[in-house]
């Protein structure tokens, strides 16, 4: 049975913001059933879990004799495994993996970065400052991926993994209000939040937060 750990009560309450969900999401795309071991904020940092994730982070995913640990690693294994994630033809499987790379390299760290300056620098004599220039580094951004994006169902053809990490990562700009100024963008991660897969991974994950 694959195992996956995520946070014992997740700071966003269950909202589908942690990155345990894309794994989640993952796997339920690809039909496969996972058992979810909790972690507290003590246990990240402790000898067990750093065995599995050097970093004292969640998710990791243990299948046998195989562990791994970050997200897109991980979608990305499920999505090579098993099929449904990534087209078969050749040029098109390629694009969608440049697509999850895309998500987490080029449009994940600005909207971190927005965290980071509203949330953990707030109290910053510069806060004000800075937090002007990252919401237009991320406006900037989301501009050219919503010119990218423009009125397509998908990033390029049928849904794959680099939808589910693009959805993924949008999701945690949308608390900022910027994503409601991109309607295309609303409107694809909301295509992305109403697979059925996806519903079945945010309620299993928000069940898990509340119980």
């Amino acid at each position: 049975m694959i195992t996956i750990t995520a946070f014992e009560r997740s700071p966003d309450g269950g909202k589908g913001l942690a990155r345990d969900t894309r794994v989640r999401w993952a796997l339920e795309e690809v039909g496969q059933p996972y058992e979810v071991r909790g972690v507290s904020f003590a246990e990240l940092k402790q000898p067990a879990h750093l065995a599995l994730h050097p970093f004292g982070q969640i998710p990791t995913f243990e299948d046998g004799e195989l562990a791994l640990f970050e997200s897109g690693a991980i979608v990305f294994h499920l999505a090579q495994r098993y099929p449904g994630l990534l087209p078969t033809e050749p040029n098109a499987r390629a694009r969608a993996i440049t697509w999850m790379f895309a998500a987490l390299n080029s449009v994940e760290p600005p909207i971190l970065d927005l965290f980071t300056a509203r949330v953990l620098e707030a109290d910053k004599p510069w806060a004000k400052d800075r937090l002007a220039l990252v919401e237009q580094r991320l406006r900037d951004r989301l501009s050219q991926l919503s010119a990218r994006v423009g009125d397509a169902e998908w990033l390029d053809g049928a849904f794959s993994a680099g939808d589910l990490m693009m959805v993924s990562v949008l999701l945690r700009a949308r608390p900022s209000g910027i994503l409601g100024e991109f309607g295309n963008l609303a409107a694809y991660v909301a295509r992305g939040e109403a697979r059925p897969a996806y519903q079945r991974a945010f309620q299993a994950q928000h069940a898990y937060n509340t119980r």
